[in-house]
């Protein structure tokens, strides 16, 4: 398997992209999504692989910088990176680029080179817009991409398409969805504003089922960051919602009086490949109105509890089901498990009457233990779901 250099991505293509398979980064026009293709390509020249980068929009000394402003220092790959220009001849520039593409408005000027280029090894060819190569050289692009793509199968080569969703015909979307093993949708959440983006499977021909679906941001340095912008923690007064935040974040805040929490808890959280912000509810029910607000627009839920208090169990119910009745992935918490007449999650779960499917989690959270599985289960819910993105 090729990994993809999309953080969570792998996960959902069972492993990474099948040798001799292609990918296709389906991107709405208003959203950031050219850098997947360039992710995916900077990931394997990392893991000794030999790229390709074909290049339509821009100068490859424009893309070269690109890379560097994400903080990918491609110059110390040498001749493991090959670019392909087909934008200089189009301003009549001269290009320094290991291959020219005299008459971009040709699809047959592109053949020789992406055969000569595949057949000497097993390379990631990265096409920067495959949308501009058909707008510079019409519809009958399709067939030759069509041969590229088995040409990549034969030599056990991957081909990475970025393509912008402009308003093509059904005819053209059809047969590239068709032609294509893979194609990952990159989209944004709102209409006139983009609010948020995200990426998800639309098809992987090597899985029985593809399904998954994840937010994510920008970061230079850095690229493509996997993102869940609120997932909520509340439980009981008192049961370790505060120390829970506080030990699962890289930085966090919390407002304290008497003890317990009475204003929310922020943390945020940067773990592998993930960033997460995370909200925690004051447990006394006068709070319960916040409560309800944040899980509306929760993308998933931590129920903590006190392990040693199973009279506390009830308004833990009481607060499942307010977050339940929303549909949100959710876990339970069970919290000071480290202290010695703490009850077993065999002993929670039947005393709140939890279904199997409701995780109990065991955590010590001033230790940390047990924190950053709690978190890794939850996002693995969350990606599974619809609330994914």
């Amino acid at each position: 398997m090729i990994p993809s250099g999309i953080p969570r991505l792998d996960s959902f293509l069972g492993g990474g992209i099948p040798k001799g398979k292609t990918i296709m980064y389906l991107i709405q026009p208003e959203v950031e999504g050219e850098i997947f293709g360039m992710q995916t390509l900077y990931k394997n020249l990392e893991e000794g692989r030999k790229g390709v980068f074909i290049t339509t929009k821009s100068d490859p000394q424009i893309i070269k910088e690109n890379f560097e402003k994400y903080g990918w220092d491609i110059s110390k790959y040498g001749d493991k990176l090959i670019f392909v220009d087909a934008y200089s001849s189009l301003i009549g520039s001269e290009s320094d680029a290991q291959y020219l593409i005299k008459n971009p408005n040709d699809i047959n000027s592109y053949d020789c080179i992406i055969k000569e280029i595949v057949e000497e090894s097993e390379a990631i060819v990265t096409f920067g817009s495959l949308s501009s190569i058909i707008d510079l050289c019409g519809d009958d692009a399709i067939k030759h991409v069509e041969e590229w793509n088995k040409m990549f199968n034969a030599n056990n080569a991957i081909g990475v398409y970025n393509f912008t969703n402009w308003p093509y015909s059904e005819e053209v979307k059809t047969k590239l969805n068709e032609i294509m093993n893979a194609v990952i949708r990159v989209g944004g959440i709102g209409e006139r504003v983009i609010l948020g983006q995200y990426y998800g499977i639309l098809k992987a021909d090597w899985l029985e089922k593809a399904k998954g679906n994840l937010m994510f941001k920008i970061a230079e340095p850095g690229g493509v960051k996997a993102f869940i912008p609120k997932v909520l923690v509340t439980g009981p007064f008192n049961a370790g919602k505060s120390t829970f935040v506080r030990s699962l974040s890289t930085r966090s805040v919390s407002v304290d009086r008497m003890g317990t929490t009475v204003a929310l808890d922020k943390g945020h959280i940067e773990y592998e490949d993930i960033t997460a912000d995370i909200f925690g509810t004051p447990g006394q029910e006068r709070f319960d109105p916040i409560l309800k607000f944040i899980a509306n627009e929760a993308m998933g839920v931590f129920l903590i509890i006190d392990s040693t208090k199973p009279e506390s169990f009830p308004r833990a119910k009481s607060m499942l089901e307010k977050t339940r009745a929303k549909g949100l992935p959710l876990i339970v918490v069970a919290n000071k498990q480290d202290i010695k007449n703490a009850l077993s999650i065999e002993e929670i779960r039947e005393k709140m009457k939890l279904p199997e499917s409701i995780e109990i989690v065991p955590t010590d959270s001033v230790k940390k233990k047990g924190v950053f599985e709690a978190f890794e289960i939850l996002i693995n819910k969350i990606e599974r779901s619809d609330e994914g993105f």
